[in-house]
């Protein structure tokens, strides 16, 4: 490869280990330990890659000694393949991280299965009628949630599948345990619910919405909650006091929201550019209170978001194939795609070395920062 071609090559040629997938990638998910990631496609598959660089950046990286310029030389090596799984479902599965480097799968025959970081399969006491749409599970606590698109399940230790008695049938397609585990919140179909799961289920708040909320997500230190809506905009809910409100006026639908710990911080998918809000004002009375520019003004919309785990900085997918990664606050951003196949999923591994990615035309890709390009 020339020296002009290598300058041409965006972060992503360089820093990616990617593979092809069948169907477009529908989710992606890192292991507890962090040495694995699951990747969900829309045929019900899931392939594993292992995070092992074989090839890490900075065994790649050089430093000239006359100019003190850095580069990269590309990859001299095919990633290792992943591990495909067999059709697991109609459509593309739920999946959560468990223990170790293992995942639960929920499958249209509604069965949670343990699927190996080896790819191997073998099923737990968690079993309902009907397929597993919506599965949570809380390692520190052992418990697992599942939902077949109308009740939800509990089920402690892999121990007697419990239904939480609801008042009125619901409709549910998404779950999440706060980060303590003591509560589970779930959509209710026009709303959410919240339920104190540390003793006997039992249900605490109820809030409604305008629409659907087809995404959950709790704070990190479990003090707020926020869900994207079906036809556009989030809903956030603040548990200290009750207080609840939602931010409309997305030109695309809200597919992913995320919180930053580090600086207390709400992101949303949907807009023209990386859409944030500051905790310390948040948009209950004016959807600008709070408002964070963060990164640049797009053509196209955002539609898929990870915030790091450890740094002040937002990754963006964007429809158009391009990947930007952000300091939260300001307009620099850091181009690691310019363009391609729309951005489906992200997701940072724990130490926020890693990067994974799923593309609709089933490109999953691992990207692996070199610790001296976020110094």
């Amino acid at each position: 490869m020339n020296q002009q071609t290598t300058q041409n090559l965006a972060l992503f040629d360089l820093l990616a280990r990617s593979w092809r997938r069948p169907a477009a990638v529908a989710d992606v998910c890192f292991s507890a330990d962090g040495s694995a990631v699951a990747f969900t496609s829309v045929d019900g598959s899931v392939a594993i890659g292992q995070v092992a660089d074989q090839e890490p950046p900075e065994s790649r990286i050089r430093v000239s000694g006359d100019l003190g310029q850095t580069t990269i030389r590309p990859r001299e090596k095919p990633p290792a393949p992943l591990i495909a799984s067999a059709a697991l479902g109609d459509g593309d599965v739920p999946i959560v991280a468990c223990h170790g480097s293992g995942f639960l799968v929920g499958t249209s025959a509604g069965q949670a299965s343990h699927l190996a970081s080896d790819g191997e399969i073998a099923p737990t006491p968690i079993k309902i009628d009907g397929p597993i749409l919506a599965i949570a599970h809380s390692a520190p606590k052992a418990m697992t949630a599942v939902s077949d698109g109308h009740d939800v399940f509990l089920s402690r230790a892999n121990d007697e599948v419990v239904r939480l008695r609801q008042a009125v049938p619901s409709s549910t397609h998404a779950i999440a345990f706060s980060p303590d585990a003591k509560r589970l919140a779930f959509d209710s179909g026009n709303g959410l619910s919240i339920w104190a799961v540390d003793g006997g289920p039992e249900l605490t708040n109820e809030f409604s919405t305008p629409s659907r909320p087809a995404s959950i997500r709790w704070s990190h230190d479990g003090s707020w909650l926020a869900c994207g809506l079906e036809t556009g905009g989030f809903g956030l809910v603040r548990l200290a006091d009750g207080r609840s409100g939602v931010v409309g006026g997305f030109p695309e639908l809200v597919r992913t929201v995320c919180w930053s710990a580090q600086e207390n911080t709400l992101f949303a998918s949907g807009a023209f550019r990386i859409a944030g809000w500051s905790m310390a004002a948040p948009p209950f009375e004016h959807a600008a209170s709070g408002a964070l520019e963060t990164g640049r003004a797009a053509a196209v919309p955002v539609e898929t978001m990870a915030a790091h785990p450890v740094r002040n900085l937002i990754a963006a997918g964007y429809a158009n194939g391009r990947i930007t990664v952000a300091q939260i606050g300001s307009r620099d951003e850091l181009v690691v795609k310019f363009s391609g196949s729309a951005i489906t999923a992200l997701a940072w591994s724990g130490d926020g070395q890693h990067l994974a990615v799923g593309m609709v035309d089933g490109t999953a890709a691992i990207v692996t920062f070199p610790a001296m390009l976020f110094k």
